[in-house]
């Protein structure tokens, strides 16, 4: 009886150890087996296979990774990212899992599904694997970045550099950096060489196009952002970069042109939106095309009351919309407004000697009509007219005064559809000047034909 129990007992031993013996030889098999059907991106077959083996055996590294690969390959994501953390569990890098590819899928995938954290662990283990591989260093960087770590991201890109003096992107987001970082002349270093390396890195372009702008260089820096513009994530920003560019130059019609490309194309209500049409309006007060000032700054506050002074440009023009007189004086070209200026001034009871346009405005120099001395001589006057919708301040009083001086006038007047600052009331309060504000302005207007 004992003889029989032995018997059955090692014919157990020798069936559990056969069963064993063959799953450790058929076993890798079949998983090599699945790594050549990926191979062949037959993924079907790959994941139905792979999943009956984690059926049988769930700490399966090898079964974990190559499923997460197939799922990879057919685009879901998600669940390529859960298999490859079952393999990180699992901690099994003897069989078929190579742990460099692996690490690298791994954190690619939680860079993709925001996971910077977990990211960010894997990178650092491969750079203790691979330390001068230049691609670890940029990743970490922009994670770095990402997390507004600005400090630690520019010391991740600079090592990238040293290490691949040729990667385009890490020289473009250093340039960034330091360019936010106010620091224009080594960002503009970094920024020549990215574009050197990848003529069409539009983003450096576009930062390029920023220093140069505000170094004045604005020939340049249009030239830049006409490169930049061709990337459709970049070119509203583009087309008001070049608009302000063209302001600064004095070409008002052909900032025009660019900002109202700009404004049709921005999302309605954005930030570009908003900023294009503030700098539309800029041009349309400065042309005198008011009403059209009007309508986008009235756009602006529709969509954000606060932005900037537009509440406070509406307040200034809000005769535009209750007195014909004053939009007339507002918005009447050169030539119309400098004959409505002459008859201003023969209202004020003077003779015109001399009228010139000058900037926001037009300057006159006259005389009065009649004496009530037959000898006496007629005295001139200095008066400028101002169309502006800013508070006059002392400097514009101080220069007129100057003006006055250089012609040899002894009497001035200054006349604003504005009004004035109080600093520019006391510097007139002793000297030969009279300010008309706006409500004197709309009395004037009143006397005259337009």
């Amino acid at each position: 009886m004992g003889l029989i129990i032995a018997i059955i007992i090692l014919g157990i031993a020798i069936a559990v150890i056969a069963f064993f013996l063959m799953r450790s030889i058929l076993v890798p098999k079949r998983v090599e087996s699945l790594r050549t059907l990926l191979r062949q991106n037959k993924t079907q077959a790959v994941i139905k296979a792979a999943k009956q083996l984690i059926a049988k055996d769930t700490r399966n590294a090898d079964a974990h990774y190559l499923l997460g690969l197939a799922y990879d390959q057919e685009n879901k994501q998600e669940l390529a990212l859960m298999e490859l953390k079952a393999v990180n569990q699992i901690g099994n890098f003897d069989g078929l899992v190579e742990e460099v590819p692996f690490r690298q899928k791994i954190a690619e995938l939680y860079a993709k599904f925001n996971q910077p954290e977990e990211a960010l662990k894997e990178y650092l283990l491969l750079l203790k694997r691979e330390p001068n591989k230049a691609e670890y260093y940029y990743c970490v960087g922009r994670i770095f970045e990402d997390r507004n770590r600005s400090d630690k991201a520019a010391r991740y890109y600079r090592k990238t550099c040293e290490l691949d003096s040729r990667n385009a992107e890490a020289r473009a987001r250093l340039g960034l950096l330091l360019y936010r970082s106010k620091r224009s002349v080594e960002a503009r270093a970094e920024l020549d060489a990215a574009v050197r390396l990848q003529p069409d890195n539009h983003e450096a372009w576009y930062y390029i196009g920023k220093i140069l702008k505000d170094s004045r260089d604005c020939i340049a820096a249009m030239s830049a952002f006409e490169k930049s513009s061709r990337e459709p994530g970049l070119k509203v920003k583009s087309l008001i970069e070049r608009g302000g560019c063209l302001i600064t130059l004095g070409s008002l019609d052909r900032a025009v042109s660019e900002l109202e490309r700009a404004a049709k194309l921005a999302d309605e209500g954005s930030n570009e939106s908003l900023y294009a049409r503030y700098f539309l309006s800029h041009c349309y007060e400065k042309m005198r095309r008011i009403e059209q000032a009007v309508e986008e700054w009235e756009f602006i506050y529709s969509k954000k009351p606060n932005f900037r002074d537009v509440a406070e440009k509406l307040s200034k023009y809000q005769e535009l919309r209750t007195d014909d007189r004053m939009k007339d004086y507002l918005t009447l070209g050169r030539d119309q407004f400098l004959e409505v200026c002459k008859r201003l001034t023969e209202a004020l009871g003077l003779s015109v000697r001399d009228v010139r346009g000058i900037d926001n405005g037009a300057e006159v120099v006259a005389v009065e009509s009649t004496s009530k001395w037959r000898n006496a001589r007629a005295m001139p006057k200095l008066i400028r007219y101002l169309r502006v919708a800013d508070i006059i301040d002392e400097s514009t009083v101080r220069d007129t005064h100057e003006e006055m001086r250089k012609q040899g006038v002894t009497r001035g007047l200054i006349v604003t559809s504005s009004t004035f600052s109080r600093l520019a009331q006391d510097y007139a309060e002793n000297r030969p000047i009279d300010l008309y504000a706006k409500d004197r302005l709309q009395s004037l207007l009143q006397q005259i034909q337009l």
